[in-house]
């Protein structure tokens, strides 16, 4: 059994974990815990009150990470994208260190699982379909780009609670994908893990024909990762078929 740890941020799209954990079809366990946010916000003011950041704060983090201890977990990654990017390239990085020396395992975030992600699938060019406003969404660009990353085509929603995000059916959904997606993109990256996905990934590939990464599917293949392991599961998207589909 490979026991996962994530710290998510609040209530809004939290049914996609076990979700993925049955798509996973193996002996895998996905444990989570649910961490403050404060104030519910992906605004402009809300940034330069330093909200998000302080949503990713060690303090809070290291809360959570109580609850996972018990559960037995390899790795943690903080599944959060704007709580994360938003502290720069170097302040995200300094964020899943600390992270890490919390928890005594391996550590990362919903932000480097996409970076981490893009490399898996041999992927440059993307596009961006976020719900978050304009600037917020520029700093998460701004991240892909130091990542390695060619953006091609960016979306916003303007969104400014998570709540509302969670709140999005799959209308609302494919409606920011073909938006957001361009003729040369790659793949397309939708990075809110207050959205729901899992259940639309298939679907969206088909339509899109490129690879789809989500904040939950790239956030547990993230703890996969650390934990050493790699599965197949289709029914996850192009990012969980670059294995075998015989497992041991």
């Amino acid at each position: 059994m490979t026991a996962l740890g994530f710290l998510y941020p609040g209530h809004s799209a939290e049914d996609d974990y076990p979700r993925i954990e049955q798509l996973l079809g193996s002996d895998i366990r996905v444990d989570l815990v649910h961490t403050d946010v404060g104030v519910d916000a992906h605004r402009a003011d809300a940034l330069r009150a330093d909200v998000l950041r302080e949503m990713g704060s060690p303090e809070r983090l290291e809360a959570g990470l109580r609850d996972l201890r018990l559960s037995g977990a390899e790795a943690v990654v903080w599944a959060c994208t704007s709580g994360s990017f938003v502290h720069g390239w170097e302040g995200a990085h300094e964020q899943v260190r600390s992270l890490a020396r919390a928890a005594g395992m391996p550590a990362s975030s919903t932000s480097f699982a996409f970076v981490h992600a893009l490399q898996e699938i041999e992927v440059r060019r993307i596009a961006v379909g976020a719900t978050y406003p304009d600037d917020v969404t520029a700093l998460f660009v701004d991240f892909l780009r130091t990542g390695g990353a060619e953006v091609t085509g960016v979306r916003s929603s303007g969104i400014t609670a998570a709540a509302e995000a969670g709140a999005w059916g799959e209308a609302e959904l494919f409606a920011l994908a073909r938006g957001a997606d361009t003729p040369d993109a790659q793949a397309l990256l939708l990075p809110d893990t207050a959205l729901h996905t899992i259940a639309h990934i298939p679907a969206l590939e088909k339509e899109l024909g490129k690879p789809v990464l989500t904040a939950n599917q790239v956030t547990v293949w993230e703890g996969l990762r650390l934990a050493d392991r790699r599965v197949n599961a289709p029914e996850l998207g192009a990012l969980f078929t670059r294995e075998p589909i015989v497992q041991v």
